[in-house]
């Protein structure tokens, strides 16, 4: 299992964007339906996904589009910089889960990831993470939702440390 932060240096701007809250299966693991998780602080795409893709491109390639389901955001951007690049930026309404962030590359394939609600108390945030990163795991975006509230998963580190 991989967990991701993206630490941002000091900078004066107190706007910066936080460190990006992910856990991923491992590269060559079975990855089953979800390939991990994402916990986004809020549900503006325009600010969240620019440091997500940063964080992905360096471990997955180039990541070029990135579909979502618009009842899970408040706008939907047409394109997000992304570093040096941008990234174009679709939505599905009836064929993609509400919870599921589809991210595309030309180079290495598509990903899919669990969008922990950014209202979710830390606990499950935590518990949700850990499932959908397990390489056991096979569960879909909506059964992980509909799993156990309470139980915490195997694995108990915190899906926001570094490694």
């Amino acid at each position: 299992m991989t967990t991701i932060s993206l630490l941002q240096a000091p900078h004066p701007d107190l706007t910066a964007t936080p460190e990006v809250r992910m856990l991923l299966k491992p590269q060559c693991a079975d990855r089953g339906v979800v390939d991990g998780a994402w916990w986004p602080r809020t549900r503006d795409l325009a600010r969240e996904l620019p440091s997500l893709v940063a964080v992905l491109d360096e471990r997955w390639g180039r990541i070029t589009r990135v579909a979502v389901n618009p009842r899970s955001w408040l706008e939907i951007p047409k394109k997000v910089p992304a570093g040096i690049h941008t990234v174009s930026v679709g939505w599905f309404d009836a064929e993609q889960d509400p919870d599921d962030l589809l991210l595309l590359s030309y180079t290495v394939g598509r990903w899919d990831l669990l969008i922990v609600p950014p209202e979710c108390d830390p606990e499950r945030a935590s518990w949700l993470m850990c499932a959908a990163a397990d390489v056991n795991n096979r569960q879909s975006v909506r059964e992980l939702l509909a799993g156990p509230r309470s139980v915490r998963h195997t694995t108990h580190a915190a899906p926001w440390e570094a490694l």
